[in-house]
């Protein structure tokens, strides 16, 4: 069967795309960590971000910048982001069409978010030099 027809992304409402370029499209995460959490997904189905050409790469990296920075134009609270992207069953991905977690963060937001993205194994998030 042909994955696109099954992928939820694949299907993606044009009115729930806030932006676009010629390979990558940008819309509001159904399940938002932050508010504003937003999605960077190619235009064609592509299991996870290393299956992405290079074209589609550079597009994603845009269009990541020119979202980021209508974030922050929008919301002066923002003050970091944390970007990410599930590759596998194993590393949490569950739709499996190529995602990218554009998640705007605030002070205060969380107790303490020393760590980051390292917080995917929560007790490696936090690490001690010796």
């Amino acid at each position: 069967m042909n994955k696109s027809i099954e992928c939820i992304f694949c299907r993606i409402s044009p009115n729930d795309i806030l932006a676009s370029n010629s390979t990558m499209l940008a819309f509001k995460d159904k399940f938002p960590v932050t508010n504003g959490h937003i999605l960077i997904i190619p235009k064609k189905h592509r299991q996870d971000f290393f299956e992405l050409n290079g074209d589609e790469t550079q597009d994603a990296f845009a269009l990541l910048s020119r979202m980021r920075q209508s974030l922050f134009d929008n919301d002066k609270t923002i003050s970091g982001f944390n970007i990410g992207a599930n590759c596998g069953e194993s590393a949490g991905q569950t739709v499996f069409h190529c995602h990218i977690h554009l998640i705007p963060r605030r002070d205060g937001d969380c107790e303490d978010p020393k760590g980051g993205v390292r917080g995917v194994i929560a007790e490696r998030q936090k690490y001690e030099s010796n």
